[in-house]
């Protein structure tokens, strides 16, 4: 069991960019599928997940085209590359680690704190 911790969170105009890191300090990241979470009031929904070895990724349809994961397992580090950025995008960010490869937040049990992403003119 490890710790997660996000940063790149920040204010930005429509249309931009900004990536999220997640380091994982744990030592599980090398065979634990990874995901991005944005949690909106009181709803955590689903972003974007890499499996273990980052042969496979999928992502939620509003951010489809836009958003990229990644992850580099020599600086345990899980991405999300956010382009074309807007207002609806924004929400805390949070990742999480899960040993199955799945979009449903029940399933994974390490959880960061969060980095806010502020979408605005």
């Amino acid at each position: 069991q490890g710790q997660l911790v996000e940063s790149g969170g920040g204010l930005v105009q429509p249309g931009g960019s900004l990536r999220l890191s997640c380091v994982d300090s744990g030592h599980t990241f090398s065979t634990y599928a990874m995901g991005w979470f944005r949690q909106v009031g009181h709803e955590r929904q689903y972003v974007a997940v890499i499996n273990w070895d980052g042969s496979s990724s999928t992502y939620a349809d509003s951010v489809k085209g836009r958003f990229t994961v990644s992850r580099d397992k020599v600086k345990n580090t899980l991405y999300l590359q956010m382009n074309s950025l807007k207002p609806e995008d924004g929400g805390v960010y949070y990742c999480a680690s899960s040993i199955h490869y799945t979009r449903r937040t029940e399933d994974f049990g390490y959880w960061g704190q969060g980095t806010h992403v502020t979408v605005s003119s």
